[in-house]
């Protein structure tokens, strides 16, 4: 929720935010000042946030690494989209080697390589669509990896292929929950106002996508729900943006980011 607040409403602008304006924004989605206050903590430890004071307040301001996962979720949510109607079948393969030793190395490439859109075809060898860039996949765990570029030949069956390589069948459930709770006339009646709309709609909708690996839509089901579930995150976006924008322009307090120009 921290990281869909910056990346609606402060990514680019060269600020920092007040401890306050996150206590405030988030406290009208439930969340407690503790929990904002832990989070913002956790995140400085984990280098997705960088302190800074001004007088005797406390803010905060994107790092580096934060600053490239909000642009790849603005990636993914404005301009790639998750309809894959590419007209090349063409695939990344990967295929590694690591000693069974190596069980934290294993589990990080692993989570990487999901992360980049690939899936298991078999024991080492993972395949994602399109060309990826693996470099960025493997930097720095030592493995024994070797990337190619390949396109599928009779006779393969692509479709059982993605269906084996991927589970299908729990990223379309989560599409289908998606528009259970957001395709509706009055969507989260719960919740008290737009801004809070905004933050749970794209907060909701960012963890589907950066799981969705993009698929060709070819070797979907017919009934893939993904691009109907897009349409209506994006046309309720726009719906809730004059009200969040008010609110968020109320509500927040912000200094220049003094590493701004060192980006």
């Amino acid at each position: 929720m921290i990281l869909t607040f910056l990346g609606d409403h402060v990514y680019g602008r060269g600020v920092c935010v007040s401890s306050g304006s996150f206590i405030e924004a988030f406290a009208r989605v439930g969340i407690s000042e503790e929990a904002t206050r832990s989070t913002l903590t956790r995140m400085v430890r984990r280098g997705l946030l960088r302190r800074q004071r001004s007088g005797r307040r406390m803010y905060f301001g994107l790092t580096p690494t934060s600053a490239e996962v909000l642009s790849d979720g603005e990636r993914r949510i404005w301009h790639s989209g998750v309809v894959n109607d590419a007209d090349e079948d063409r695939w990344t393969l990967i295929g590694f080697s690591l000693p069974e030793s190596w069980q934290r190395q294993r589990h990080e490439l692993r989570s990487r390589l999901v992360w980049a859109g690939f899936g298991p075809l078999q024991n080492g060898l993972w395949i994602a669509p399109g060309e990826v860039d693996a470099a960025g996949v493997i930097d720095d765990l030592g493995a024994n990896v070797r990337v190619f570029s390949a396109e599928p030949r009779p006779p393969t069956d692509m479709q059982a292929l993605v269906a084996d390589a991927y589970d299908l069948a729990d990223l379309g459930a989560r599409y289908r929950a998606f528009l259970r709770r957001w395709d509706q006339a009055d969507p989260a009646p719960d919740v008290p106002d737009d801004l809070a709309r905004s933050l749970t709609l794209l907060t909701d909708w960012l963890q589907i996508i950066r799981t969705d690996p993009r698929l060709p839509l070819r070797h979907l089901p017919h009934d893939w729900p993904a691009e109907k579930a897009q349409r209506v995150c994006h046309s309720l976006h726009e719906r809730f943006r004059p009200e969040a924008a008010r609110l968020v322009a109320d509500l927040l307090d912000t200094v220049p980011d003094e590493t701004w120009a060192e980006r």
